[in-house]
């Protein structure tokens, strides 16, 4: 078994076992070896692995965007829909530019939010949450300030 199959087979393991919380961090955390990965082939000179990292990102991003509870979820679900809008406008600028900076930039505010998650997957039970309902999204605006970072670009 080569070193990616191994890696493969250990975030499949984990996502298995992984409360919803949990599974929220592991995507996380795959956007942001999506994000590394798109770097790495910045500074290789690999538009094609670039461009099918960023896009991979993407796709991610919309799945957690699909599965946002409105209902349940009010502002801060209207705020993660905000966040995930505007980066994945910064991934598009992103992949446009191509830079390093850029998705520096993306890491330095994803990373944030997944250890918030992560944090928050320590601390409450798994037997607490009950699994995402689909809702319809409501005339709900988040601010862009609210998901602001010192020294970030954040604008919406």
């Amino acid at each position: 078994m080569n070193n990616q199959n191994a890696a493969q087979s250990y975030q499949l393991d984990t996502a298995r076992g992984a409360s919803p919380i949990g599974g929220v961090v592991a995507l996380f955390d795959t956007i942001i070896r999506d994000f590394q990965r798109a770097s790495a082939a910045i500074a290789a000179g690999n538009v094609e692995t670039r461009v099918r990292q960023l896009n991979h990102a993407l796709t991610v991003i919309a799945e957690l965007q699909g599965v946002l509870d409105f209902e349940r979820g009010g502002i801060a679900a209207a705020r993660f829909r905000r966040f995930y809008e505007v980066t994945r406008g910064l991934i598009m600028e992103a992949n446009i530019r191509g830079t390093q900076e850029s998705l520096q930039e993306l890491i330095a505010l994803y990373t944030p939010v997944r250890q918030a998650w992560r944090t928050i997957d320590q601390r409450v039970p798994a037997g607490e949450l009950r699994p995402p309902v689909r809702a319809s999204v409501p005339e709900q605006n988040a601010n862009a300030e609210d998901f602001a970072t010192p020294g970030s670009r954040w604008d919406a």
